[in-house]
């Protein structure tokens, strides 16, 4: 991850979920918000009901992993969480079904910019 930097602290991810705006996809949900700094900040939620340890991290991975490769085409500037949609089966999600949904949450909040 070369222009992000990872949410850590508990009053970021209170922030973000308070102030943040929404934007929902079929899996995941995506809040953003302006930040001070020259770089994002990534923040990833799964929630216990999610499924297994198992099971919560493989969608934490596979969610890092699209966002590593999707960060370049991104504007700079933001704090970014993704969290898993409650409904949807951790399960049975793969890493299109991700990269796809990302891609569309990161359009719709226009955050993307195509790089030529």
């Amino acid at each position: 991850m070369k222009k992000t930097v990872m949410i850590k602290r508990r009053y970021e991810f209170k922030m973000l979920f308070s102030k943040g705006k929404i934007s929902y996809g079929t899996n995941l949900v995506l809040y953003i918000l302006k930040n001070k700094f020259s770089c994002n900040k990534l923040g990833i939620a799964v929630g216990k009901k999610s499924g297994r340890a198992v099971d919560r991290n493989h969608m934490k991975r596979l969610i890092r992993e699209n966002y590593k490769l999707l960060e370049d085409n991104l504007k700079c500037g933001y704090y970014i969480l993704i969290s898993v949609n409650k409904k949807s089966d951790v399960r049975n999600i793969d890493f299109y079904d991700v990269k796809k949904d990302i891609e569309k949450l990161f359009k719709k909040s226009e955050l993307w910019v195509e790089k030529i």
